[in-house]
């Protein structure tokens, strides 16, 4: 791999000229043509009483043209957004693009309908046919999912209200981010910090600077906790009177929906790892132990143990992903090396950037990018292998029908955090002393922390805040206790200090596009890792089947995908279990190394 990498991303690559593009101008103004005859086109449409799919062929053709342009536009104004939150441009070209949105998603309703109309025995036939089988299951999808909502003309007028109420509301969090800044004094000089240049300090090891860090992030967000309050109670607001309209009963139908996954699916997985949370409550004692102190704070969870803590330059830990990577999969490796060598990611440590990590894909370009804030520790080697691992999930269904790419988050999630896997787990087995070992496993194990307490906390709480929403809105001291009960129920109280402001500062809480924004990230992770068993199980024989596997995503439920790919059955704990004893053997190891 040729070094030194490049550090930002070339944007230019789709539209020159950044949120001042004339050709994206141009882009948006093909894409809105094309809506409007979408539109027009289904305006003309009846439903085909015949097996015969040449009627549905041009709309359908359409359709996947324009999801695969919002998709880059989305995609390309999400990045300038990220990259430089000082640029109002980039925010107005995302009004114009969720208003385009909203208007494919009004005439999709129109699409919907049309699919309703068709009898049973005849879109049994169309389905089987060679036009519509590649994208025969989301087209089943929608029109199951059709016939639940509203009449379309009352769906189209929501997704209308939507941009400027539910999504507006959505953006609030990112208005908000953007003023946010600490002031923080180092080695004799002031600066400001940014959301996300605060969060990657909060993991010093010295526990001072993370205390004094903690404090000012939580006396900033409560600053900001009456606009995030006022955004988060709206949201919810709108969710559920969308909900109450349609007649569903219940606040995880539509995440569940959308993660293409059963409730008992969800509660299988849960279950198991309440029953698993003892042995993480132990290693929280023992980091507790090793830091010198009674009992973690919240700021102390995820900091490093012992002096093993290495510094990673982009360069080695880019080379540690490829080669990673390889062990298991030489396409993946050569995946990676592309989008390092490409400009495909977007890691300068600078100030102006978003907080977090994401991947987006441009399906025009068939390439992705990715977005994060690299400062050399071990965990953010592990999110750029996150990341990449999102990466390699678009590009091996790049030649997939459009309808056929729409994979759901938590099925996302698992190649993500598999990509992560691979290289943390060959990270500990490579380990060159103890004390690095030590690290490297304890650097593992906040993982499975993050994804079995805190994101259960994330959970406990939406699901109790949209309960207190129904009976009216919830005041930011509510929001707080609300808070800090799911966190200490999630971390079976074995914290001394809390963060009771974590709904403010968490954009997951304001995302519109997927509710209940956290569950899908656990299932991705101990999905994950019942594919990484079986993948150290066949070793190179497995590197097709997960192509395969991954390819399959956007076409059937996940118990499907598991039990066609897997043989396993996700309605039972036994799956998840297997997944969980990995987790607890990173433990056991821990405790051992500490004794």
């Amino acid at each position: 791999m040729k070094t030194p990498l490049p550090q930002t991303w070339n944007l230019e690559r789709f539209f020159s000229g950044g949120s001042r593009s004339e050709a994206f101008q141009s882009f948006l103004e093909t894409l809105e043509q094309e809506v409007a005859a979408f539109s027009a086109m289904l305006g003309e449409l009846a439903p085909p009483q015949t097996a015969d799919a040449a009627g549905l062929m041009p709309a359908l053709e359409l359709l996947q043209t324009i999801d695969n342009k919002i998709r880059e536009a989305d995609s390309f104004v999400g990045c300038l957004a990220a990259e430089n939150q000082a640029d109002k441009r980039a925010v107005i070209l995302g009004g114009k693009v969720k208003t385009l949105s909203a208007s494919y998603a009004s005439a999709l309703t129109r699409f919907d309908q049309l699919l309703t109309g068709i009898g049973d025995d005849v879109w049994s036939q169309l389905t089987a046919s060679p036009e519509l089988a590649s994208v025969a299951y989301p087209l089943s999808e929608r029109r199951a999912l059709a016939a639940e909502k509203l009449p379309p003309e009352l769906e189209a007028l929501a997704n209308d209200l939507a941009v400027d109420g539910y999504h507006g509301w959505g953006e609030a969090y990112n208005t908000t981010v953007g003023k946010f800044r600490i002031l923080w004094e180092e080695n004799g000089k002031t600066s400001e910090l940014s959301a996300g240049q605060a969060a990657n300090r909060m993991h010093s090891p010295d526990r001072a600077v993370r205390e004094k860090l903690f404090k000012l992030w939580e006396e900033q967000w409560a600053e900001h906790a009456d606009y995030c309050a006022d955004a988060l109670n709206h949201l919810a607001g709108f969710r559920l009177k969308l909900y109450e309209r349609r007649g569903w009963d219940g606040i995880h139908k539509e995440p569940l929906a959308i993660n293409r996954m059963s409730k008992e699916t969800l509660n299988a997985m849960w279950g198991v790892i309440e029953r698993g949370k003892d042995a993480f409550v132990q290693y929280l004692d023992r980091k507790a132990k090793l830091l010198g102190i009674g009992k973690l704070s919240w700021s102390d969870v995820e900091a490093p143990v012992g002096q093993g803590s290495k510094h990673f330059s982009y360069d080695e830990g880019a080379q540690l992903i490829v080669e990673q990577f390889r062990r298991f999969s030489p396409k993946m490796a050569e995946f990676a090396e592309m989008a390092f060598e490409s400009a495909w990611i977007e890691a300068e440590d600078r100030p102006g950037k978003r907080p977090g990590g994401f991947c987006t894909s441009f399906p025009i370009a068939e390439e992705t990018r990715i977005f994060m804030t690299y400062a050399g520790t071990a965990s953010n080697v592990a999110t750029l292998a996150h990341e990449l691992g999102h990466g390699y999930h678009q590009h091996v269904m790049n030649d997939l029908p459009a309808l056929a790419q729409n994979y759901a988050m938590n099925v996302a999630e698992t190649a993500s955090t598999f990509a992560e896997m691979v290289v943390a787990d060959a990270a500990v087995k490579s380990a060159s002393t103890e004390e690095e070992r030590l690290t490297l496993l304890e650097d593992k194990i906040q993982r499975s922390v993050a994804f079995y307490m805190n994101i259960h906390a994330r959970f406990l709480f939406e699901t109790r805040f949209y309960e207190e929403r129904a009976r009216g809105i919830v005041s930011v001291e509510r929001l707080n206790e609300l808070m800090v009960e799911a966190q200490k129920e999630g971390y079976r109280d074995a914290l001394a200090e809390y963060h009771p402001h974590f709904w403010a500062s968490k954009l997951h809480f304001y995302i519109t596009e997927v509710p209940f924004y956290n569950f899908p990230y656990t299932f991705g992770y101990m999905f994950s890792a019942g594919i990484y068993a079986e993948a150290l199980r066949q070793g190179d024989a497995f590197e097709n089947k997960y192509i395969a596997l991954l390819r399959d995503t956007g076409s059937m439920t996940v118990e499907e995908l598991a039990e066609k790919h897997l043989g396993v059955n996700l309605r039972q704990p036994d799956f998840w279990q297997r997944a969980m004893d990995l987790s607890l053997e990173d433990v056991k190891a821990f405790m051992s190394l500490t004794e």
